[in-house]
């Protein structure tokens, strides 16, 4: 062989061996970029530098990377253990008395078990802001049932499948569904997630001035948010009053009545509740009401409800069936074990 055909095919070699150095990400973008999507550090600096610092391409970049690496992920943990988590609530409106919003006096609401491997992943904040964002696309998106118990179970493979609208900024256009959002959380957190099951009450307001529904909530063991923790309740009430549209326009009735709901909603939280009217202390109307305290923290839960109502003026002498009445609840902890069709307790 020449030396000129050896010299040629050397610079052959270079080229096809040589590679430019790649191009040192951008601090500044770094930071931009983890804010934006809150992937790690050493990510955020591989899309960069695969972009040359475009930020809008590395954005595409990681779109692209999150769908394969998400996969991959899913299909690895898919089947590992998930007993830890969040109950996530959502209320969007919570009944007679509510002139804005999404309900007119109607209610609106939902609430979600999502669950993790680890505790240390279901105190993570994204982990946190996917569930509130599932409960929130699930009473946004659930329609009144006309069945007999107020409280519905959420189709999972319906809710799978709806957009991930964000609780935050309900106006922002969704850029996912709620199980490609899962998807994505497993890839950035590493852990098997799974939606278990959701439930959501929609009820319209009662054509009738004399009655009225009000649906309260109390989450117990909440971190970053009051709206999730390990237990959830969300108990369904209805007012009945000759007196009840002069009564709720009052600001001083709707807070006391706001007392009185989360007092029967954290009763129905603390203690071991799993019926409204029955036999024994699993009966609420049979429970004394500690968590309401005051004059009616030894009084059982059926007479405080009836005192209550006198004191405040529900009750007039000419009616026997007014007052307000507790009608359904439903009560979920994280990892319980789930009886068929307990979804409620009347």
């Amino acid at each position: 062989m020449s030396s000129t055909l050896r010299l040629h095919s050397a610079r052959l070699l270079l080229r096809c061996y040589s590679t430019q150095p790649p191009v040192k990400a951008s601090v500044k973008l770094i930071a931009e970029l983890r804010k934006v999507t809150e992937v790690s550090m050493s990510k955020a600096r591989e899309a960069l530098s695969a972009t040359n610092n475009d930020l809008n391409a590395a954005l595409q970049w990681l779109e692209k990377d999150l769908v394969t690496t998400g996969a991959k992920k899913a299909a690895k943990v898919q089947g590992r253990s998930t007993t830890q988590g969040l109950v996530g609530v959502s209320m969007l409106s919570n009944g007679v008395g509510i002139k804005t919003g999404s309900g007119y006096g109607g209610i609106r609401a939902a609430m979600v078990e999502l669950n993790c491997e680890t505790d240390f992943v279901g105190r993570n904040e994204l982990f946190g802001r996917l569930a509130a964002d599932i409960a929130h696309t699930a009473a946004y998106i659930s329609d009144a049932s006309g069945s007999k118990s107020a409280f519905q179970p959420c189709p999972l493979e319906i809710l799978q499948d709806a957009p991930l609208m964000s609780k935050a900024d309900p106006s922002a256009a969704p850029s996912g569904t709620v199980g490609t959002a899962i998807r994505d959380a497993i890839a950035k957190l590493g852990e098997n997630i799974t939606l278990r099951r959701a439930v959501s009450v929609v009820e319209s307001s009662p054509q009738q001035a004399d009655l009225g529904l009000r649906l309260s909530s109390y989450v117990h063991g909440s971190i970053n948010d009051p709206s999730q923790g390990r237990i959830g309740s969300l108990a369904l009430l209805a007012l009945k009053s000759q007196k009840l549209p002069e009564l709720i326009a009052s600001e001083a009735f709707r807070e006391d009545l706001g007392r009185l709901e989360r007092g029967i909603a954290r009763q129905i939280t603390g203690f071991e509740t799993c019926n409204v009217q029955g036999e024994g202390e699993e009966a609420l109307y049979n429970q004394p009401f500690m968590m309401l305290g005051g004059e009616f923290s030894d009084t059982p839960v059926r007479d405080a409800l009836a005192a209550w109502s006198q004191q405040k003026g529900l009750v007039s002498q000419s009616s026997v069936d007014e007052g307000v009445a507790v009608l359904d609840f439903v009560k979920w902890a994280v990892g319980e074990q789930i009886a068929e069709n307990t979804e409620s307790s009347a």
